[in-house]
């Protein structure tokens, strides 16, 4: 794979991301599938095989199926068909997405399964290596390491290093947010004890405990008491796990053999800016919340998915640096919604009789479809919708992996996206719409095809008519459609093509 000559240029990398988890491994793809050339660092010295996350969600799942990699995490994992919002359970509906069901596989898996992909396509991790000064320049940025005698020079870093992030501090953005009212902790371990094997969240008095298998004999088991803060810094305990979970249920079921310990809380902030000039934050460096939901890796995944082919277009020197603006305009509000919808399912486990009958009604609601629709797609982040010129319904919203027939046989429109590249997809033989894109021919892949359905479901408005032509981006996001009737607005393809790839190459 070639990519851009960093050596002339007197640069080690065009990009340097601080933090090899998923964020940053996830990120590393994307920018080496797109040719540019990366150096991951971590404070770390190699895995810690801590479990931490507990899987992924259906936009995570579809954005891995994009890539043409999901098949080696589906091997790995178990689908499970529940989901909940706050210990509520909410329904799934298939016609949603292809891969609507949670997998659940350990953070420590996804991330061996990412390094593995990033190794194959010639990223190298840099253990030992924290972030410990940067120096931002006009055409670059300088990276001092703990443990490397020179800095290194790049045109780019990106902060993927974690809720207390040495790259968002030394950059001097700002992390406001809420403190924590309460503590949590969890652990893996045996509970032989445990009177039936199935996943749960039981309310108590002063907090609530979950339960959930991991694999045959083992469980993660989580306690959360509220106004118990201790300091941060305070080590978690195999004890201390123990004594809150007989606090909280009476029992300890017999807990044993721990392999991990771990404490958090309802702590939530969220990065002021995700960009301070050469220097962009993702996942945990640009917010933090409770765990609720599983939505935090999630998050971090579809930021670097988000930002990846920005940057990387940037660097190619194919479209401007203001095009990495747009990734704080897209995510801080995706990143903001994630942390109000995790402060309130905090709100509705919260001991007490006021919130007991909160959760009474709140429960009522859910069965309404439209409140179950609602928060699902939010869990599943399937109804993201970034803002987008045009009034069509798939504008600005996840393009939906619809089955498709082109000339070279049947395929569906995920698998278009595995180069990481943009797709005009034309899907009425329009020569206006090829036409149109000449300029883009070096940037944009043009694909003729015809829809195998005449609608495609889209979470949050339901069957709309298959459209006539459409621009996705390569996260998968629609940048422009056009409908069935009528001539495409070809004026509004080529400002949709202008804004998201640069300016057309003359003719």
């Amino acid at each position: 794979m070639e990519g851009t000559d960093v050596g002339d240029a007197g640069m080690d990398a065009d990009v340097v991301i601080a933090g090899a988890g998923a964020t940053g491994l996830m990120l590393a793809c994307e920018l080496r599938l797109a040719g540019v050339e990366v150096v991951v660092t971590d404070r770390l010295a190699g895995r810690t095989g801590e479990s931490r996350a507990g899987g992924m969600h259906a936009r995570t799942l579809e954005v891995l199926d994009q890539r043409g990699v999901l098949d080696r995490f589906l091997a790995a994992g178990e689908r499970q068909p529940v989901s909940h919002f706050s210990g509520l359970w909410l329904d799934f509906d298939e016609s949603e997405s292809r891969h609507i069901y949670p997998l659940n596989l350990p953070q420590s898996a996804i991330e061996q399964l990412l390094e593995e992909w990033a190794a194959g396509l010639g990223v190298r991790v840099r253990w030992l290596s924290e972030v410990s000064g940067i120096r931002q320049d006009g055409a670059g940025v300088n990276v001092d390491l703990s443990t490397a005698p020179a800095p290194l020079r790049a045109r780019y870093l990106v902060g993927c290093d974690g809720g207390r992030s040495a790259v968002r501090k030394l950059s001097g953005i700002a992390f406001p947010g809420t403190p924590a009212t309460m503590t949590g902790l969890l652990g893996d371990v045996r509970l032989p004890g445990l009177p039936e094997d199935y996943i749960f969240m039981r309310r108590c008095h002063g907090g609530h405990v979950s339960v959930f298998a991991l694999e045959p004999g083992w469980h993660r088991i989580i306690t959360s008491e509220f106004d118990r803060v201790p300091d941060r810094d305070e080590p978690a305990t195999f004890e201390q796990l123990q004594e809150s979970l007989i606090r909280l249920a009476g029992t300890d079921w017999g807990m044993c053999d721990p392999r991990w310990v771990s404490r958090f809380s309802d702590a939530a902030r969220q990065a002021a800016r995700y960009r301070e000039g050469r220097v962009l934050l993702a996942g945990d460096a640009a917010h933090i919340h409770y765990p609720s939901g599983g939505q935090g890796l999630n998050v971090g995944v579809q930021d670097a998915v988000n930002l990846g082919w920005k940057l990387a277009s940037v660097v190619r020197g194919e479209a401007p640096d203001t095009l990495l603006d747009s990734y704080h305009d897209e995510r801080h509000a995706v990143g903001a919604r994630v942390l109000r919808n995790v402060q309130a399912q905090v709100a509705l486990v919260r001991p007490g009789p006021q919130t007991d009958a909160l959760r009474d009604v709140f429960a009522s609601l859910v069965e309404f479809e439209d409140v179950n629709r609602y928060l699902r797609g939010m869990l599943t982040a399937l109804d993201i919708r970034y803002p987008a010129d045009g009034d069509h319904a798939l504008a600005g919203r996840r393009v939906p992996d619809a089955d498709l027939k082109t000339p070279e046989g049947t395929t569906r429109l995920h698998e278009l996206l595995h180069a990481a590249r943009p797709v005009l997809l034309d899907l009425r033989g329009s020569a206006d719409v090829a036409a149109a894109a000449e300029g883009w021919a070096g940037r944009v892949d043009l694909v003729e095809a015809r829809s195998e359905d005449d609608h495609w479901p889209v979470p949050g408005c339901g069957e709309i008519p298959a459209p006539a032509a459409l621009l996705v981006r390569p996260d998968g996001h629609v940048a422009w459609a056009a409908a069935t009737d009528g001539a495409p607005d070809t004026t509004a393809l080529r400002t949709a093509l202008t804004t998201w790839f640069g300016a057309a190459l003359p003719r």
